[in-house]
């Protein structure tokens, strides 16, 4: 389950420059001046977790394996880009898939660096992407319509979902986002959300990115953010693009000891990927042996086969029970050894909740 999360925002935000600094790589050219990214950029990168680096110190395996986020970049939406305006909306069909959207504003004042609109307003610039992202999926919606219809003709059974989209329409036609829609726990709803996988229903983080000044003391923008993202129960993070793409060939020792004279605890890298997995319920388990210590994502509240079956549908199919230790007991009593020998490793059944930084060895039959 590799957590994937696209990037929005107006052009010219520090978008390219963010996404260069949160992957660590310069792979999306960023320039002073509107859609300096033309197609979409992609980064797969690791999830930084330091009870990795502390299994490794006690099972020294031949290797180490974090897991994995995707980052996907696109071009700058403008405010008509529904209807061919800039880019128009051709690549939002490369974030449809992804699980949340980081949506950066910009949070600074700098007449030396174009904004699209003249001068930054928070506010303003996040409507205007929610607008293109509303418009986007009631055109999706509209399209699928006819089948819709066809399948309600065919199947009486398909009525309700006929009647759920039409006032869906009317919803985004409001200039209403899928997550405002009221009855998101209908069993209707969800399967149209499926299947559309609306732009508007997917978990926001919005990405401050502020001047160097800005990251202690907050200005009136990323207030004014905060304010916005508040009345939305959304998650911000406040970031420096600039500072956090200056760090981008430092060690990770290093990268500590700069953040820490800048007086930030963590990088924005590490902000948005735990926002991440906490907004969509996400958490980490772990396997360790002599050949591998690894990382897997689960979602949380995911019994034993479930969380098998990340590593490999067979492990869930023939799933018998796991080898469970706490992290903690894990560390306590220095390895596997150690927490068998104390009493610390536990055999789970099927109806097991695994809980956040368990380690696991799983037993199945084929």
């Amino acid at each position: 389950m590799a957590l994937s999360i696209g990037i929005v925002g107006l052009p010219n935000v520090g978008k390219s420059t963010a996404f260069n600094a949160l992957t660590k790589q310069q792979n999306a050219e960023a320039a002073n001046y509107p859609f300096c990214t033309i197609e979409p950029n992609k980064a797969i990168v690791s999830v930084p977790d330091d009870r990795l680096r502390k299994l490794a110190e006690i099972v020294k395996p031949e290797r180490v394996m974090p897991a994995s986020i995707e980052f996907v970049d696109i071009a700058g939406l403008v405010e008509g880009a529904s209807k061919g305006e800039g880019l128009g909306n051709q690549f939002l069909a490369n974030i449809r898939e992804t699980a949340a959207i980081v949506h950066v504003v910009r949070c600074f004042d700098d007449e030396n660096v174009i904004h699209v609109n003249g001068a930054p307003n928070p506010k303003a610039d996040i409507e205007i992407i929610e607008t293109e992202l509303i418009l986007a999926d009631y055109q999706a919606l509209e399209k699928r319509m006819d089948k819709i219809a066809k399948q309600a003709r065919g199947d009486k059974k398909a009525l309700p979902l006929l009647e759920l989209a039409k006032r869906m329409l009317d919803h985004f036609g409001e200039g209403k986002p899928a997550s405002a829609w009221p009855e998101k726990d209908d069993e209707t709803y969800r399967q149209l959300a499926r299947e559309m996988t609306f732009l508007t229903g997917k978990t926001v983080i919005f990405a401050a990115n502020v001047d160097e000044a800005a990251l202690l003391e907050e200005n009136d923008h990323v207030k004014r953010v905060r304010e916005l993202a508040a009345e939305r129960g959304d998650e911000v993070v406040v970031l420096c693009a600039k500072v956090e793409e200056e760090m981008a060939g430092l060690s990770d020792e290093e990268r500590a000891e700069f953040l820490k004279e800048l007086g930030v605890e963590e990088s924005g890298l590490e902000q948005v990927i735990h926002k991440g997995y906490a907004a969509l319920g996400l958490m980490s388990y772990f396997t360790a042996g002599p050949k591998e210590v690894r990382a897997w994502t689960v979602r949380q509240g995911a019994k034993g086969p479930e969380a098998a079956g990340v590593i490999h549908t067979d492990f869930e199919h023939g799933y018998i029970r796991a080898e469970t230790i706490s992290y903690a007991d894990f560390v306590a009593c220095n390895g596997e050894a150690g927490a068998k020998e104390a009493g610390k490793l536990r055999i789970e059944g099927k109806e097991y909740v695994v809980q956040d930084g368990d380690v696991m060895h799983f037993r199945f039959s084929t």
